[in-house]
């Protein structure tokens, strides 16, 4: 089978396709939670339902797909449910009461990623009202997924110093573990803060990972996992990145006094708590593997642990499209992160784009394909970016300088105004998908192609 170059625009959107299927919350619920009228198995465990109440705990970007499906399954055992979802153009309430459930009494909140909100903060108040009103025969089901993290939230500092925190450690280049690391020191509800909340009740969680690897502690910042970290594991990362810097001074004395009198938790330690991955970026790279093959690719998963800066990995990135033959199909999968040099708007999968752009100039039939499987791509509208050997030319023959966007951290602005530009003349570059109602991190697939103009 001959993969013309042309035709890319069309194998990236089934390649796309194929990947966000396999990463589907509510399939993989359904894989992971199975009720037969007197036992209930969540993950590998097996519970018997007697007198005891279950409850549905709902949280992240996936909340309410992962919370109907199991309010599917558990139909009138399930007790009380509370879903905590990201806002978003989708309407969350019409598709609970529209999805011909009979679900009990729900609870909905609606709060801002990834800086968290006053809502954020209500919704803490509330989950934890719920668990600390359960006994040894309940079970609560938690169902985390990505941006679970600063969804639920219960700062142990006033909410205007944990936004300030959470936007300087947003810019500082920190990884997502370094971030939960501090997060889990200073909120009542992660690292392990919801199971003790719950005890005695049994907890399960059934965990879609959004995190490299899907250490348990580090997704959501692990509401359910107890770890054994100090608060002197926070302060650490914050010297590293030299936080203190871009704090106020009384932001950052109440940080640290806080951390130098944080104690731990006086609730008991869970004694039932288990834990299930339920799907991660690997489904979603063999999926998109298996599709790349059925399209006449020669297909490879490189890794699904790529992490670094977002523009040192479109280098990376458009160095193996560079090196390899036409008809293959490279699969990346991971999170980077972006150290802010500029004032720009964008997100990593649009920076890893866009310097991929750069070191692609001029090379024909190569193809870097960067993307949120989230839909979201930092505070935008756009999921990633599509480029070519011929993106960075096609932009200067517009009067766009590419470097000049990426430098300024600009990325998101680089592919709207070429887009603009070139509008039905050529496909566009933004990835614009909407929310997915699934995270599992960030794919980059590297597509080549033959041409005659072939290096």
């Amino acid at each position: 089978m001959t993969l013309e170059f042309e035709s890319y625009p069309e194998h990236v959107r089934e390649i796309i396709a194929a990947a966000l299927a396999a990463a589907d919350p509510a399939a993989a619920v359904r894989r992971n939670l199975q009720s037969d009228g007197r036992y209930l198995t969540v993950g590998s465990e097996i519970y018997t339902m007697n007198e005891g109440r279950v409850y549905l705990i709902g949280i992240g970007k996936a909340a309410v797909t992962m919370g109907l499906a199991a309010a599917q399954i558990l139909d009138d055992k399930l007790a009380h449910a509370i879903f905590v979802a990201k806002k978003t153009d989708r309407d969350w309430l019409t598709e609970i009461e529209s999805s011909s459930l009979s679900l009990p009494t729900f609870t909905l909140f609606q709060s801002d990623h990834p800086v968290p909100d006053e809502e954020s903060v209500r919704a803490g108040t509330a989950v934890l009202d719920l668990l600390y009103q359960t006994t040894a025969d309940d079970l609560v089901i938690f169902l985390i997924s990505g941006g679970a993290s600063a969804l639920l939230a219960q700062p142990l500092l006033p909410l205007a110093d944990w936004q300030a925190l959470t936007n300087a450690l947003l810019a500082s280049g920190c990884t997502i573990a370094e971030l939960n690391t501090i997060r889990r020191q200073l909120d009542m509800v992660k690292g392990g803060g919801l199971a003790r909340a719950a005890a005695p009740a049994a907890c399960a969680s059934l965990i879609l990972s959004d995190v490299v690897g899907s250490p348990l502690e580090a997704i959501g910042s692990g509401p359910t996992v107890i770890t054994n970290e100090r608060p002197s594991d926070a302060l650490a990362v914050l010297n590293r990145y030299r936080v203190q810097e871009t704090l106020e001074t009384a932001v950052w004395q109440n940080l640290v006094q806080q951390l130098e009198n944080n104690q731990a938790s006086p609730l008991p330690e869970p004694t039932d708590n288990q834990h299930t991955i339920i799907a991660d970026v690997s489904h979603a790279a063999h999926a998109a593997l298996t599709r790349a093959a059925q399209l006449g690719f020669i297909a490879q998963i490189l890794t699904t642990h790529l992490e670094g800066e977002a523009r040192e990995a479109g280098r990376f990135a458009a160095s193996l499209a560079k090196d390899n033959p036409p008809g293959r199909c490279l699969i990346l999968g991971g999170e980077t992160t972006v150290t802010l040099h500029g004032n720009g708007q964008g997100g990593r999968n649009q920076e890893l784009a866009l310097s991929a752009a750069v070191a692609l100039e001029d090379w024909p039939g190569r193809v870097v394909v960067s993307l949120a499987t989230d839909g979201e791509d930092g505070p935008t509208d756009a999921a990633g970016a599509v480029v070519t050997g011929e993106t960075a030319v096609t932009a200067r023959q517009h009067q766009l300088d590419p470097i000049a966007y990426l430098q300024n951290n600009d990325s998101y602005a680089f592919f709207r105004e070429l887009d603009t530009a070139v509008a039905n003349e050529r496909p566009h570059h933004h990835l614009k998908i909407g929310a997915t109602g699934t995270n599992v991190n960030d794919l980059v697939f590297i597509l080549t192609y033959f041409t005659a103009k072939m290096k």
